[in-house]
């Protein structure tokens, strides 16, 4: 008997941050998606556990955020120590650990990978969407007929899978799939064979979680402490909950036959006493219990490719490893499959061709490429002795400090800038002069017209896979500006009549509390009365009326395109409508 066949639009297999993520995304644009993992459960402690200021915005817009910053540790502060004269080790410098000035959420935030994973999950319930475990791809198969793989309707991906709970039966199932993402880590068993391109570093670590008990004064600050004796750093966690990272000897973790690590040669409580040499005068106290360990070698490598003929695609570890020390694996993750999710949802509705599934390989490749780079940098630094009367040569603070402060930008995400494509045009950069095409919008606050209230503007911008189209006026009391207005929002009108669910047109005026009307404007650019904004102070003095000054838009105002993902697309002058058409129709079905 041949195994039952059923079909999805899209099969994502493994529920970690990447896979929930993705699938979450998908069930919330009304795509047919089943998500798959071959673990039992969701994970109960340890594995990732930080998120950066940019993922924090990305969660925010998709409503995810209040409960992330309800449960998880915030951490402002860094703190540095270095070895001191006596041979143990010296405070040396407290510094933001976000230094970036735009960021919305100026911290970054800690909490254990299996409580992000039931934020995803309750989320998807309500939605229809459970992920099915235990459960494992055992083949997958990719029609090698053109006419299918290039018919967006078809279901060209064919995948076997064996459900491991015996309530399902021991039949396999066939799910016929129009796409497929691979989100089970370096293994990615769901996929053709795609090659990791890099190295394995020489560096080893071991992490450990539990509640200390100590007198080490930065221990609720984010720490980085480089003593001769080793490395170790400190990571605030949820509750009381402390993450040690302690830098190993490759002798005493290494099986000498495979060269592996060997996690028999060592435990939770060996590698506290690692931690304790690196600490001194300080001392840690045997903790009742440790809630999480594990011992890695820092691996740097970057998949060949990110997808197979644009069908099937890999997100999260499955595409790129790398340090935890700097964050990045989780934020990484969870961006993969936010950049990806809603250019799916694009495809299968028909508002877009399968060419435009080529800018998520184009664009979040890119990406891992530059973070396995700074990553280099990073874990080297992190990683070799500190400088020392007896290692001149050693990484000293100061070199630390500024590699931590400039690389804020990218750490925190905020920094993340996508290259020209079909999806980034900055033909027209100039009239928006301090707005990069490409990155984030920036974090600011406008008033409503209406009745004054101030937003944020990433409140105004939610991730309901819709490009905004943020019309800056200009000043509409002169009435050539107006009559500008007038003639823009009648071909705006025309480029997306058909299209309306696709676009969300929002106005923001060079104008006063006092002076607006909210409702003298076009109609498209007043569709309700909550979508006019004006550029002015809220009723206290201390915010808004910075909008056009941060974008760098004059008084004749522009057009900003925000792409469903919060990065900007492109901006044109407000008579160049055309240009706007020709942007859209380089990758939509207009």
């Amino acid at each position: 008997m041949s195994p039952a066949n059923t079909f999805v639009d899209v099969l994502v297999v493994g529920a970690g941050p990447a896979g929930l993520m993705c699938a979450y995304s998908l069930a919330k644009a009304g795509v047919d998606v089943r998500v798959i993992d071959q673990r039992p459960s969701k994970v109960a402690a340890g594995q990732a556990d930080g998120i950066q200021p940019r993922t924090i915005e990305v969660l925010q817009s998709h409503g995810l955020a209040d409960r992330l910053l309800a449960e998880g540790n915030q951490m402002h502060m860094t703190a540095f120590y270095n070895p001191s004269p006596d041979g143990g080790i010296t405070f040396v410098d407290l510094v933001p650990d976000i230094s970036i000035l735009d960021a919305r959420y100026p911290f970054e935030v800690t909490l254990h990978q299996g409580a992000i994973e039931a934020i995803f999950l309750d989320a998807m319930r309500p939605l229809g969407v459970e992920v099915e475990r235990p459960a494992v791809p055992m083949k997958l198969q990719i029609s090698t007929d053109e006419a299918e793989l290039t018919d967006p309707g078809a279901y060209p991906v064919q995948v076997t899978i064996q459900h491991l709970d015996a309530e399902r039966g021991s039949e396999p199932e066939v799910v016929r799939a129009k796409f497929v993402v691979g989100c089970d880590g370096t293994e990615h068993s769901s996929l053709p064979r795609i090659t990791m391109d890099g190295e394995q570093t020489e560096y080893i670590w071991g992490v450990i979680d539990m509640v200390p008990d100590t007198d080490f004064p930065d221990i609720r600050h984010k720490a980085a402490v480089h003593s001769n004796q080793g490395s170790c750093m400190v990571i605030p966690r949820e509750g009381d909950k402390v993450r040690l990272y302690i830098q190993l000897e490759g002798s005493d973790v290494i099986d000498e036959d495979t060269g592996r690590v060997n996690k028999s040669k060592t435990g939770p409580r060996e590698l506290l006493d690692v931690a304790r040499k690196s600490f001194r005068p300080f001392t840690f106290k045997d903790p009742e219990v440790f809630d999480w360990w594990t011992i890695y070698i820092i691996g740097q490598r970057v998949a060949s490719r990110f997808s197979v003929h644009e069908r099937v695609f890999i997100a999260g570890d499955a595409c790129h490893t790398h340090s935890p020390k700097a964050g990045q694996g989780m934020n990484a993750s969870i961006n993969d499959a936010h950049n990806l999710a809603w250019k799916l949802a694009y495809v299968l509705r028909s508002w877009a061709g399968l060419d435009l599934l080529r800018t998520y390989e184009s664009e979040r490749r890119t990406y891992a490429q530059d973070l396995i780079n700074f990553d280099k940098k990073f874990a080297k630094l992190f990683s070799d002795k500190p400088r020392s009367p007896t290692n001149t040569n050693g990484v000293s603070h100061e070199e630390f400090s500024t590699a931590f402060k400039t690389c804020s930008g990218f750490t925190s995400g905020i920094g993340i800038h996508y290259a020209e494509s079909v999806l980034v045009n900055a033909t027209h950069q100039d009239c928006a002069v301090h707005l990069t095409v490409g990155m984030r919008v920036p974090h600011l606050v406008i008033l409503r017209a209406a009745d004054s209230r101030p937003f944020h503007i990433h409140d105004v911008l939610p991730s309901d896979t819709r490009f905004k189209v943020l019309v800056f006026t200009g000043d509409t009391r002169d009435p050539r500006q107006l009559d500008l207005l007038h003639d823009f929002a009648k071909e705006l009108e025309c480029m997306i009549s058909g299209k309306e669910n696709a676009f969300d047109v929002l106005s923001i005026r060079a104008t006063t509390k006092k002076a607006v009307r909210h409702n003298d404007i076009p109609l498209i650019l007043r569709s309700h009365w909550s979508k006019a904004f004006i550029d002015d102070v809220d009723t206290t003095g201390t915010q808004g009326g910075r909008a056009y000054k941060t974008f760098g838009v004059s008084a004749h105002g522009a057009v900003v395109v925000v792409r469903p993902d919060g990065y900007v697309g492109t901006v044109a002058p407000l008579d160049k409508a055309d240009d706007l058409k020709r942007y859209f129709s380089a990758f939509m079905n207009l």
